[in-house]
């Protein structure tokens, strides 16, 4: 992972900062300790002078003197002995000048019979020495001399054992000084070492720590744009390269945002665990680098879903050409826990700038594409204007729905399913409708499909169950016992909680399984067939029964037909509508019909809108039907009135036709 030069540069910035930071409190520590040490030293001095002191005054000074005061002056013996010691003293140097004092600070005996610049008697070192203690200090001069040590401590003749008088002692302090001097620089040598060495230290610690935040930084900044289980580039990259593609500062190139959507990807995780299907999305990552060219961009965008970015295509049919070797390189057999599997995908293309330049609109048509490959039979299409909505219509419905859910604009309408046999109302059909409050009374066709594409399609179908279960049990305390059928779409089958929410439904509101039919449009099952089947087999479990819509339209094969646990098959009303004129029409709804039979199930004919329909499908054995000849659909409290027990709505021929 290499690093961005803007974040060496920051680094090194930092790493300068930490440097002098680290600095300043290594040099205020050096300063600390230098004073200190120099403290140290200048006390060394003063012991050292105290001790010199000490060895003149007893060895030199109280053996020649008596016990008496000094006040009462010195015995010209005491004075000869005390000038023979004080010369010596003088002579070899150890001594600069020597006096005897009174307590009252009269200068009793001088080496060189001088009395000038003696200490005043009030001063605090004479005090302080009179009252027994010693005061030693270091005298600096201005002058170039030496600096001198000055002593005054009580002295103490050996005769008496008390203190006579003052001793006021200069002593030279150059010898001490260089003394101390040359300890004091072998110890700054070593503090400066130490010091450097710490710095040093920190410093390695600084470049440590900043090197350690540049790749912390750089890990977090690559995990922020990149997919942990493959190592693709996520989303939000994409969506970066995207945006550089088809809306940069070279825009006017001609390229291709592409969608991919795994298909059956669920049933891997199922059947073989969901490392398996880890496996098979890095699988599926590396088939797509491999089968791209060296400019384009595969990232994962979250789930079994895929996006590319395809620079330089100039087409649709470029397009169509590279993701079709792109399709055959990724559907190559592979080996997942001995099993061997072919990885199909649907694949939704958007052209910029042929369909728009900005990235959401050009997101927004891809998805429209894949969709529509995986309700169809190509696994490849291209968005083409007019197959959908555009993107801002269905951002602005979806936008109004999610208000419509929460004011509570959405209403059900309800269609009666008439008995061929008696003619009386055995059911009603749940048809949502929106009273939008600018375009009034919008039919499902008008929203729907932008409900289906999004998020939008799980809380709707809940809200339409509710409201038709709390309808059933509004019209049941009135006498009727309609049972009543919901539409849910493919994305209801696919959420696995599906089922159970039903159920959660008929039990909160009191309704018997029986009295609800879910019914599902036969191109829903053509999406994921697995997927559809298993759903369709967990609400025949809990005894919700299960109608397929629109049969003829869509894609089930007779196997499959089969094998599905429903109870009801409707037929499409565009073979119902031609059943007046059409003979061809006729044969296909009769033959359907006696198939639905044969498998068990009930026929119910959708959109029938004539008289002469209805009998027909009465004497064809039809078992329901519905459409605008028995009622167009309405509040469930308007049709109450006219579709409970009484009267039939139309004389039906029972005979075959």
């Amino acid at each position: 992972m290499q690093l961005h030069p803007q974040r060496i540069r920051a680094g090194s910035r930092l790493f300068l900062a930490y440097a002098l930071a680290s600095l300043v409190p290594v040099l205020v520590l050096g300063l600390l300790l230098g004073q200190g040490y120099r403290r140290e030293a200048l006390d060394r001095g003063l012991a050292q002078g105290r001790s010199q002191a000490e060895v003149i005054e007893e060895m030199a000074v109280a053996p020649a003197l008596g016990a008496h005061d000094l006040r009462d002056g010195l015995t010209k013996a005491e004075t000869t002995q005390l000038q023979s010691a004080t010369d010596l003293a003088i002579f070899s140097g150890s001594v600069v000048r020597l006096r005897l004092r009174s307590f009252t600070g009269q200068v009793i005996f001088s080496d060189d019979g001088s009395t000038a610049n003696a200490l005043p008697s009030d001063h605090i070192a004479f005090r302080t020495a009179a009252n027994g203690g010693t005061d030693i200090t270091v005298l600096e001069h201005g002058d170039g001399r030496s600096d001198l040590i000055r002593v005054l401590q009580p002295i103490i003749p050996n005769a008496s054992g008390e203190a006579t008088g003052v001793l006021e002692l200069y002593l030279p302090y150059a010898a001490i000084s260089a003394q101390v001097q040359t300890g004091l620089h072998g110890t700054y040598w070593r503090l400066v070492a130490g010091l450097a060495g710490l710095y040093l230290a920190l410093a390695l610690i600084s470049w440590s720590a900043t090197r350690r935040l540049r790749r912390h930084a750089a890990q977090r900044d690559y995990a922020a744009l990149h997919d942990s289980l493959t190592g693709l580039p996520n989303r939000e990259w994409f969506r970066m390269q995207a945006e550089r593609a088809a809306g940069g500062p070279s825009g006017g190139q001609h390229g291709a945002i592409v969608l991919i959507d795994l298909d059956h990807f669920k049933e891997v995780n199922d059947t073989l665990g969901h490392h398996a299907g880890d496996v098979l999305l890095r699988i599926v990552g590396e088939r797509l680098i491999e089968s791209l060219r060296t400019d384009d961009t595969v990232c994962r965008l979250g789930g079994d879903e895929f996006g590319l970015v395809l620079p330089g295509l100039t087409g649709p049919t470029e397009a169509m050409e590279l993701l079709r070797r792109v399709r055959d390189e990724l559907s190559e057999d592979i080996a997942l826990e001995s099993v061997k599997l072919s990885i199909e995908a649907s694949f939704g293309v958007a052209l910029y700038p042929a369909h728009g330049t900005d990235v959401e609109v050009l997101l927004q048509k891809a998805d429209m594409a894949m969709y529509q490959g995986k309700r169809g039979t190509s696994a490849i299409v291209v968005y083409e204007s007019g197959t959908a909505p555009e993107k801002t219509q269905w951002l602005v419905l979806q936008g109004e729905l999610r208000r419509a859910l929460e004011r509570d604009e959405l209403l059900l309408h309800y269609q009666p399913k008439i008995d061929l046999r008696t003619g009386l109302t055995c059911g009603v059909e749940a048809l949502l409708r929106w009273q939008h409050p600018q375009r009034g009374l919008l039919p499902p066709g008008d929203f729907l499909p932008a409900v289906e594409q999004s998020g939008l399609i799980q809380p709707v179908t809940a809200w339409v169950l509710r409201r038709a279960l709390d309808d059933h049990a509004a019209w049941t305390a009135r006498g009727a016992s309609w049972r009543v059928s919901v539409n849910v779409s493919a994305r209801n089958l696919e959420a696995p909680e599906f089922p159970e929410q039903v159920s959660r439904l008929l039990l909160a509101t009191g309704t018997p399984a029986e009295q609800m039919c879910l019914e599902v449009t036969e191109t829903a099952l053509a999406g994921d067939a697995a997927v559809a089947a298993r759903a369709i087999a967990a609400l025949a479990d809990r005894g919700i029964e299960v109608s397929i819509d629109d049969f003829g339209m869509g894609y089930t094969s007779l196997s499959q037909l089969r094998t599905l646990p429903v109870t009801e098959v409707k037929i499409d009303r565009e073979f119902v509508r031609g059943l007046d004129g059409s003979e061809q029409d006729r044969s296909l709804v009769r033959s359907v019909i006696e198939l639905v039979h044969g498998l068990g199930y009930t026929a119910t004919a959708e959109g029938v809108e004539t008289a002469a329909t209805a009998r027909w499908l009465a004497a064809a054995s039809c078992d329901a039907a519905q459409g605008f000849y028995f009622a167009v659909p309405a509040p469930w409290q308007d049709l109450l009135t006219h579709h409970t027990a009484g009267t039939p709505p139309v004389a039906l021929v029972t005979s075959r036709p």
